[in-house]
């Protein structure tokens, strides 16, 4: 057996290397039938074709070069050039543009400063891309919210729910239904925030919630007491009742979950949904303000009033509104011991006070058969008065100002009442009985109407925004 030391090792791959060098370097030998040529350079076209030739490299590897026909690349199976997945934006149609154009613009030449130039140059250019962009967009913008048009001679309150069941479509027509419940009223009702569920509550006990579009069963149970007010909480799974004696929280279940006993002989309840809030007032005069994160009450102060009968909150800034037997308005917040305002609206007990999505406008009723409309943000004069019927017991605005009043038996809607003036109604509804509640369910064309014989709903049309719809 040979041994080999270090040195000799690397002598025997230095030889190697150097042998295999040399013989890299050596020039390859010409192919038969080629002419030598230099390495790198291919030959030339012949006869104005370009003709394939074939020659051996130095590490003697034999290559020929590859012809292609034109002619190839126009048949249809022969080798085409791919198409751009995504060519860039689509384009818009000239017409369209001209509808959202601004002008002619500017003539950027007649500048001669060439800063100014190139500035005007790229406004205008952004511009024109504003112009199209938004004709681009014009499928996301909503149709304009629809209403009643009632023929010549005729009026648009004399069309009745029936008529507009048979001339809507299907799934709008399902969203107007009638609860026949004569032995627990008179009912009151409330829709969430998000207007998907409904809750509604008897005088003689029946409490009841249900998503009321697809008319799926939350609970239905009896508390055994009378109720006077019910309200959502900050979602549907809980819910205030202001019973007989004490205010009770329930779940979507039905299941007894707290007593307020500190919020005793509770006639309204409102909840502030931003500031966790719930509030009530009793038939002494009190009001109350209850944590319902922490189960504490907050304060309670005496307004020397008396009985509260009529009380809403303003949505834009959580402030109550409270409706006196000796026609003034008094508006609270929890640091003030004091009402923050105090208005005399009728001279003659208020029954019904409420205040629309906006916080901009105030509509007050009294016994006086009189409904006014005041500004909430200047608590000056009346921005309009009208005479009704008789004294209304319910009022309540949607989001597109529709007022919904009621008295006795009927409802009436009002259009445009807080700009122009609302000589008629626009609709006109004939409840179950003594209508004890009302309000307009949100996102939706729709009027929640609680009465001595049940629940109903009305199609209002033209009654959400137009950003809305769609």
């Amino acid at each position: 057996m040979t041994t080999w030391c270090l040195d000799c090792i690397l002598a025997a791959l230095f030889f190697n290397r150097f042998a295999c060098d040399s013989e890299m370097g050596k020039p390859s030998a010409p192919v038969k039938g080629n002419k030598p040529h230099k390495r790198g350079k291919l030959p030339s076209k012949q006869g104005g074709k370009k003709v394939p030739q074939s020659f051996t490299n130095a590490d003697g590897v034999k290559i020929k070069e590859m012809e292609i026909n034109n002619d190839d690349m126009k048949r249809p199976g022969g080798v085409k050039k791919k198409k751009k997945l995504f060519p860039g934006r689509k384009p818009v149609d000239p017409k369209l543009v001209e509808k959202y154009t601004k002008g002619e613009g500017v003539r950027v030449k007649k500048f001669k400063n060439p800063v100014k130039r190139y500035k005007m140059k790229r406004k205008e250019a952004m511009i024109k891309a504003g112009e199209k962009d938004t004709a681009r967009t014009e499928i996301l913008l909503t149709e304009s919210s629809g209403h009643l048009e009632a023929e010549e001679g005729t009026y648009s309150s004399r069309i009745t729910q029936q008529e507009i069941r048979e001339a809507v479509d299907i799934t709008t027509a399902a969203k107007s239904f009638d609860l026949t419940l004569h032995e627990f009223g008179p009912y009151k009702h409330q829709y969430t925030r998000n207007g998907r569920h409904l809750l509604i509550g008897g005088k003689k006990g029946h409490l009841a919630a249900f998503d009321w579009l697809t008319k799926n069963l939350h609970f239905e149970i009896n508390v055994m007491e009378s109720i006077h007010d019910i309200c959502w909480l900050h979602t549907e799974q809980m819910i205030a009742v202001a019973q007989k004696k004490w205010t009770y929280i329930y779940d979507n279940q039905g299941i007894e979950l707290h007593c307020l006993k500190r919020m005793d002989n509770v006639l309204k309840l409102e909840f502030l949904p931003y500031h966790f809030l719930l509030c009530s007032a009793n038939e002494t005069g009190f009001l109350s303000w209850l944590d319902i994160t922490l189960g504490e009450e907050i304060i309670q102060y005496p307004t020397h009033k008396g009985r509260i009968e009529a009380m809403c909150q303003n949505p834009y800034n959580a402030v109550l509104c409270c409706g006196h037997s000796k026609g003034t308005v008094t508006m609270w917040t929890p640091n003030s011991k004091e009402p923050v305002a105090t208005m005399l609206c009728h001279p003659h007990p208020i029954k019904a006070i409420t205040i629309d999505p906006s916080g901009r406008y105030m509509a007050t009723a009294g016994v006086d058969r009189m409904l006014k409309i005041w500004d909430a943000r200047n608590l000056g004069e009346s921005l309009s008065s009208y005479k009704i019927r008789t004294g209304a017991s319910n009022l309540a605005f949607s989001q597109k100002k529709l007022l919904a009043v009621s008295y006795g038996s009927m409802v009436e809607v009002y259009k445009d009442i807080t700009t122009d003036g609302a000589l008629d109604p626009y609709m006109h509804h004939n409840g179950k009985g003594y209508i004890s509640s009302l309000q307009f369910c949100p996102y939706e064309d729709v009027l929640g109407v609680g009465a001595y014989g049940g629940v109903s709903s009305l199609i209002i049309p033209g009654r959400i925004p137009d950003k809305v719809k769609n």
